[in-house]
């Protein structure tokens, strides 16, 4: 998968590398706490191996990983990615036949430092995710999944216009290392012009 930065008016989407290291470092030890549901990597050495098999997914063609910048002032202010990127058989003779792009993806690993809670960061990283996805891409479905107690960011998912889909039982591993029941979110291609709409309005609000 060809790495790519995505690029706004408040936040820039980078390739994550080791050279985010420190930076990401800073970020997520601003507030732990912020980080109930979600897992976070803690210290220097934590973040290195996060970056590491986030690079290994990449090499795997099976993630795209991202370090989020700040342009105001280019701090590294958290991380997301692409994963679980699909590539459906499609029969010969159909149009998505031999298509290099892939079909589906979850968009997720997605974290913040305290002081891009709350600001624009989460919602310009997922407009240009999204239409990457949508318009580059040609997807035709994103997922995305959370804890089912992470109220948080389950209210996010519906603000933008995402479909609840249900609750995947004992899903993934939590963060208090309990089975996780995941509340499951999608985007489908047909969704797409009303959702950028939704990003764009919130985006152009003061």
């Amino acid at each position: 998968m060809e790495a790519v930065t995505l690029s706004g008016k408040y936040i820039r989407l980078e390739p994550l590398g080791l050279h985010h290291l420190d930076g990401l470092v800073a970020a997520s030890a601003a507030d732990p706490s912020l980080y109930q549901w979600s897992f976070v990597p803690q210290g220097k050495e934590a973040v290195a191996q996060y970056i590491e098999t986030a690079i290994a997914l990449r090499e795997a063609d099976t993630a795209l990983p991202f370090a989020t910048i700040r342009i105001a002032d280019g701090a590294v202010v958290g991380s997301t990615r692409f994963f679980d990127i699909e590539r459906w058989a499609w029969p010969l003779g159909h149009p998505r036949h031999g298509l290099a792009n892939p079909d589906a993806c979850e968009i997720g690993y997605t974290w913040l430092t305290q002081s891009a809670i709350r600001s624009v960061a989460n919602t310009e990283a997922k407009l240009l995710m999204l239409r990457h996805a949508f318009e580059a891409w040609q997807l035709l479905r994103v997922c995305l999944h959370t804890d089912a107690r992470n109220a948080r960011s389950r209210a996010a998912m519906e603000r933008m216009g995402a479909q609840f889909e249900g609750i995947l039982r004992a899903h993934r591993m939590a963060t208090d290392f309990t089975p996780r029941d995941s509340a499951r979110y999608s985007i489908v291609a047909a969704d797409w012009p009303e959702v950028k709409a939704r990003l764009a309005r919130f985006l152009d609000r003061p």
